[in-house]
């Protein structure tokens, strides 16, 4: 079985084409400037990478160009769309209807247009791809793998806001959670590793890039997670404050006049590692760091500090740990980060070997548990593109 996987955002179409027989990715690309001069990257292993610039305005003629490349006698890796079994689709959000993957038909694409209000950034690209999808390829199953679904068990006390109860039941306002797909497969991925079942670990995975979210995961089901009713709560971020006192935004607004949009501008595209050290990516904050810099330094410190209050937090929702996982950009690649989020967690059992961390091999699988640490500590990275496959190749079969 062969498993087409989209994520599509506003400008760009990821993808990648994955042979479940053996998980084998048999090519992957990205369409991005889609709605401007758009250009395409596309790669098959062994071969050498192929770069192109097409017009693209819609996403119809992103997915019609990839479709083209799959089935191309040079840069190919099939004779027909016929071999594509499958198309699974990253989503966002699933509101609190669809707490599991599914068969997306024109129920489930109104549902999600019914939730864009809630849902504005991640959900019309969402949408737009999934109905190129279903334009040129009418008779393959697409499949919606949604990354609020692993939340969907996550009892009421911990998703509902000490907000008048109102706003939860008549605008769904509550916590959702996000990077469900990425904590889902990490947690599933570190059973393994350890060579347990996951329905007897208490787990806490630790998605960190430019967003960031920490959940607590116990016998394979989430309890909690940090981020909320939108990406926006929880960890300090790239550009994200993550949590913060309420209250200081609105004296901020009144007191320099900002309207709502401005206000949301100001706490999603220019706070975080931003606002703080003055740069958004974090490479550019550990350089500075590294040379001296106290703003950059202070940056990495709050964003370990937000890390470490809530493995502390779901240490105790989960009354013991057994594993704590680090996966994605700065949580696989950034030393720093990971020391200043583990650090002073000797009473949890939580111990790193700092050498390992310091000289962790980049993006590999990897422990970092220290001797006499009860709680074994892990790098592992992502594969969110893998367990879409999967999930639409189960629902296919």
């Amino acid at each position: 079985m062969k498993i087409l996987v989209v994520n599509a955002g506003s400008s760009s179409l990821k993808y990648q084409f994955i042979d479940m027989e053996n998980e084998n990715v048999l090519c992957k690309g990205n369409c991005e400037r889609i709605g401007l001069s758009g250009t395409i990257s596309h790669k098959v292993p062994g071969r050498e990478p192929y770069k192109a610039d097409y017009a693209m305005p819609t996403h119809n003629e992103a997915i019609s160009l990839v479709l083209s490349l799959l089935t191309d006698a040079e840069h190919g890796v099939i004779s027909s769309i016929d071999e594509i079994d499958a198309v699974g689709h990253r989503i966002a959000h699933g509101g609190e209807k669809y707490r599991k993957s599914t068969i997306i038909d024109d129920e489930v694409l109104q549902y999600l247009e019914g939730i864009v209000p809630i849902n504005p950034l991640h959900g019309p690209p969402a949408i737009a791809g999934m109905r190129a999808c279903i334009a040129q390829m009418p008779n393959t199953p697409q499949v919606g793998v949604f990354d609020t679904s692993f939340y969907g068990d996550i009892e009421d006390f911990r998703y509902i806001y000490p907000l008048p109860y109102e706003y939860y039941t008549e605008k769904k306002i509550r916590r959702y959670g996000f990077h469900g797909t990425s904590h889902r497969y990490v947690s599933n991925r570190a059973a393994e590793v350890v060579g347990k079942d996951l329905k007897d670990l208490k787990i806490i995975t630790c998605h960190l890039g430019n967003g960031s979210s920490v959940t607590a995961i116990k016998n394979g089901v989430a309890i909690d997670t940090s981020m909320g009713f939108t990406p926006q709560e929880g960890v300090m971020m790239g550009t994200r404050s993550g949590s913060f006192d309420p209250s200081v935004l609105t004296y901020i607004m009144k007191t320099e006049g900002l309207s709502a949009e401005e206000a949301e501008n100001l706490i999603n595209k220019k706070s975080g590692l931003l606002g703080v050290s003055g740069h958004s990516d974090a490479r550019d904050v550990a350089d500075a760091a590294h040379a001296g810099d106290y703003r950059a330094t202070l940056a990495q410190k709050m964003v370990g500090n937000s890390v470490k209050r809530l493995i502390g937090a779901y240490y105790a929702e989960l009354n013991g740990l057994d594993l704590l996982i680090f996966t994605a950009g700065l949580g696989e690649y950034d030393e720093d980060i990971r020391r200043y989020s583990c650090e002073g967690l000797d009473a949890l059992g939580i111990k790193i070997d700092m050498d390992k961390n310091d000289h962790a091999p980049r993006g590999e699988e990897f422990e970092l548990t220290a001797p006499g640490a009860t709680v074994r500590t892990f790098i592992l990275p992502t594969n969110e593109e893998l367990m879409i496959a999967r999930d639409a190749a189960a629902l296919v079969k």
